[in-house]
Formats: structure tokens, C-alpha cells, sequence
């Protein structure tokens, strides 16, 4: 069995995959099949969370069409990380422990993500967040302010 098959078989297997569509289809998005046995929710259109892309089980849910989350190969392969997570933690579980580790984060960094050990291990750059020590990204000059 490849190690996307058995995350698959227990993200299925604790519940943690049915929850993701349920969030999916709540938010308004389709899963279709990905690449590397996930499935991909394009079309989220709830405001939270902000982030985007996450992961529920083996389903990614992204406000992006699902034809552009698979072609953004370097957020696809972090949000598998999660999912192989999800499916460490034998699913619901992961929950409370992510949300733990984000308040975590916050009240050692300032964000929920730097010192996440579950996004620092899914990897920050790939996921779209700075690396640790790196200069916050500067905002962009307003023409005629």
C-alpha cells in the first residue's frame, strides 16, 4: 500500500474525509479527484478561514477552481502534508490539537502559523507563509498618497 493510499484509507476511516466534504459542499465547493489521492474542493466562498487553501481529511478546499489548486504544486504538496496529519491524528482529533498549536503560535509570534509545529512541519514557504526570521512582506507604495 503507498503512503497515499493508507492516508486516504484512515482519513476515510476516522470520518475526517466525509468531513471535509461536508465543510466542502457548506461552503459552496465541488471536490473532484487530485492528484496524490486528495480531493479537491474549488469554489469555497465562506469568509473563514482566510487562508487559501486547507485541508479536512484527504480533501483540500480552496476559494480556487480545482483545475488551479492542482497546478500550484508547491500549496498542493503542504496541503497533503496536512492531510497526512489529519490522518496521523487519527482525524477529529487533529482539530483541537491545530487550533492548540495555532493559539500557540500567536502568543509566541504574533500569527498563527510561524511557530505552528503542524505548518512549520507541513512547511511555511509552501503554504504561502513567511520563513521564521524572514522580514514581514512590506507594503506596496499608493500612488498619490
Amino acid at each position: 500500500m503507498t503512503p497515499g493510499r493508507a492516508r486516504e484509507v484512515v482519513n476515510l476511516a476516522t470520518g475526517a474525509t466525509l468531513l471535509g466534504l461536508a465543510v466542502a459542499r457548506v461552503g459552496g465547493a465541488r471536490p473532484v479527484p487530485g492528484p496524490d489521492r486528495l480531493l479537491l474542493a474549488g469554489g469555497y466562498r465562506l469568509r473563514l478561514p482566510a487562508a487559501a487553501a486547507f485541508t479536512v481529511g484527504n480533501v483540500v478546499v480552496s476559494r480556487l477552481a480545482a483545475d488551479e489548486l492542482a497546478a500550484r504544486r508547491t500549496l498542493l504538496a503542504h496541503e497533503a502534508r496536512h492531510a497526512t496529519q489529519w490522518a496521523w491524528l487519527l482525524g477529529v482529533p487533529f482539530l483541537p490539537a491545530y487550533l492548540a498549536a495555532s493559539g500557540w503560535s500567536w502568543l509566541r509570534a504574533g500569527d498563527p502559523a510561524t511557530a505552528n509545529v503542524f505548518e512549520r512541519r507541513a512547511g511555511l514557504p509552501a503554504g504561502g507563509y513567511p520563513a521564521p526570521g524572514s522580514a514581514p512582506p512590506r507594503p506596496t507604495p499608493r500612488v498619490g498618497a
